[in-house]
């Protein structure tokens, strides 16, 4: 044999032995909030995410990913240096999670500033949506006024002509207020922001009472929205005066807690477990297998978000090197959602429909959300065109 078919053979030999090298893990930074009368919420977008990875058994659009998951504890401190340690330790590029706004308000600036892409499956405010919008800040749930402009025109389509309003006195609480009263086209005959740790309301209700209103209108998710509606109930109010809420204020976890507390109170919502998408019925039939515990719209934002990210992946090969190819594709949103039509508008927020929920009798008799509805179509926010990207 020559020496040059000697060299060959070798050459041949050493590349059958040497194995191809797996793709490197795309680390997804997850900063939520997973402790406390909240903590629930941050479980669910945290565990709808993973079942997004768990069926593509460790991928995201055939993409392997590690997902590296802390809580804030609602902190707005803990969340930035969580995204410090996420960046500078880990090297993360891609990030999700976060719950509240106020959370959001401190963490994301740095991620995005950094170069990074967040990816919010909840908390959505006004300022990120419109001047200080991001082309590295994409939602995937809403934006935080959107969802309760949505309960201010089931208000007006179930005729009410005067509200009294509360949520906590804090940015998704002041967005949710100034959401409920740009579509709500009756008159507001009280307006009270409680605080964001409060749990007893003895003093609402007594102003409730007093102004006796066609309808309540309240923003208090989690733990907050439990003691409330408990309260509601036990103060003799919710016989008087009925209620309209956004789903934060009645997802699965609340209705599950108070019971009789929430029977016959309009909510309305971008998803519910009753919509008939191939989608939202895989996810369904999936979280019920996996998880022995009600499902919410915070799991199914969760899920669309990791779902989302997936698209991305698969469409620029599981590479965040060239932030423009995965910013546009991103932005395609080719993916389905389980709440059916989704798109993103110009300023990276959603384009989506919103339903009349009502909770009512189920075939088990205890009470359940039943969509019964249209409430807004292809509606996008009221910020969108502050935006310029």
């Amino acid at each position: 044999m020559s020496m040059k078919n000697i060299i060959l053979a070798g050459a041949l030999a050493a590349a059958v032995a040497t194995p191809v090298l797996a793709q490197e893990p795309v680390k997804i930074g997850m900063i939520t909030t997973l402790s406390g009368p909240a903590g629930y919420l941050g479980q669910d977008i945290r565990d709808g995410f993973q079942l997004a990875i768990d069926a593509e058994e460790g991928k995201l659009g055939g993409v392997p990913v590690e997902l590296l998951v802390e809580d804030d504890n609602l902190k707005p401190g803990n969340g930035r240096q969580i995204a410090d340690r996420f960046l500078n330790n880990e090297g993360v590029k891609l990030f999700t999670g976060i719950v509240f706004s106020n959370v959001a308000g401190a963490t994301v600036p740095d991620i995005v500033d950094a170069g990074a892409f967040y990816i919010s499956p909840n908390a959505a405010p006004s300022n990120f949506a419109g001047k200080e919008c991001h082309e590295n800040y994409f939602v995937v749930s809403w934006q935080n006024d959107s969802l309760h402009e949505s309960a201010g025109q089931n208000a007006t389509n179930l005729g009410f002509e005067t509200a009294f309003v509360l949520a906590p006195n804090y940015q998704a609480g002041k967005d949710a207020i100034s959401g409920f009263k740009r579509f709500f086209k009756g008159e507001i005959v009280g307006e009270v922001y409680t605080r964001l740790d409060q749990t007893d309301f003895a003093a609402e209700m007594a102003q409730i009472r007093d102004v006796a209103p066609d309808v309540v209108f309240q923003f208090h998710p989690g733990g907050l929205g439990i003691a409330f509606l408990r309260q509601y109930q036990q103060a003799g109010l919710l016989d008087m005066v009925p209620m309209v809420v956004a789903e934060p204020s009645m997802d699965a976890v609340i209705l599950n807690a108070v019971g009789d507390a929430a029977r016959g109170v309009n909510v309305s919502s971008h998803w519910n477990t009753d919509f008939e998408n191939s989608a939202n019925e895989a996810f369904v039939e999936a979280w019920k297998e996996a998880y022995d515990r009600p499902i919410t719209y915070y799991a199914s934002q969760g899920y669309d978000a990791a779902r989302a990210i997936a698209s991305a992946l698969k469409a620029t090969d599981g590479t965040l090197a060239d932030a423009d190819a995965f910013r546009d594709a991103m932005r395609q949103a080719a993916f389905e959602s389980v709440r059916g039509e989704f798109s993103f508008g110009p300023n990276q927020h959603p384009v989506q429909n919103w339903f009349a929920l009502k909770v009512v009798d189920g075939e088990d008799g205890k009470p359940t959300l039943e969509t019964v509805g249209t409430v807004l179509e292809n509606h996008g926010d009221a910020y969108a065109a502050e935006c310029q990207l």
